[in-house]
């Protein structure tokens, strides 16, 4: 069912933020091993979305 594949990618999902206070959505294999976004690898990275692109800034 597509709640339950929704549901295991959900469980990979980690919100980071950066040195600069900005908030990233990131889907990785160990979500409890990250705290902020200088942690991830580059191949992490690219795996992120910047939340201030979709929310917009004053959110």
């Amino acid at each position: 069912m597509k709640g339950d594949v929704i549901s295991k990618e959900f469980q990979k999902m980690v919100w980071v933020q950066d040195k600069d206070g900005k908030e990233y959505a990131c889907t990785i294999n160990d979500p409890k091993s990250i705290k902020k976004k200088e942690d991830l690898t580059e191949e992490e990275k690219a795996n992120c979305l910047d939340l201030s692109q979709v929310l917009g800034d004053s959110w």
